[in-house]
């Protein structure tokens, strides 16, 4: 728990990408604070979204262009401590709109702290499960 480091209200989720921290804000001036993994230099994301699905233990399909920039990958892998989601992934939405970014967890732990993903939030999966289950569907997301 540390105090609340962004004037964003109680539920929101706030993504530091520069400290990579992740902020889970609460009701009463604090936050719970989350090491993350972030994008490379070229997949930064920033903007405001919302969570509109969770999943335990998600199936991933890479999206087209990350199967074109790396066709090594399978087109589809099952949920699983293999899997590059993890544990949790939660799904970013503007609109109605999939941003194809995700919260989630992570097969890779030693990459929290780094900026070596494709764009999504990577989280241990202690942390994402934590983080899951205190989210609801609709929470507020943003990424600075």
């Amino acid at each position: 728990m540390v105090r609340n480091p962004t004037q964003e209200p109680p539920g929101t989720i706030v993504v530091d990408t520069r400290s990579r921290y992740l902020y889970l804000i609460q009701p009463n001036g604090s936050a719970i604070r989350y090491g993350i993994g972030v994008g490379r230099s070229g997949f930064e994301r920033k903007g405001v979204a919302h969570v509109e699905r969770k999943t335990e233990w998600p199936s991933w399909f890479p999206p087209k262009e990350m199967l074109a920039r790396r066709p090594d990958l399978p087109d589809h892998m099952e949920g699983g401590l293999d899997n590059p989601l993890g544990a949790r992934a939660l799904y970013l939405y503007q609109g109605d709109k999939d941003t194809l970014f995700r919260i989630h967890g992570t097969n890779e732990p030693q990459t929290i702290g780094k900026a070596v993903s494709s764009g999504c939030i990577r989280m241990m999966n202690a942390d994402a499960i934590d983080l899951y289950n205190r989210v609801e569907v609709g929470a507020r997301v943003v990424v600075l």
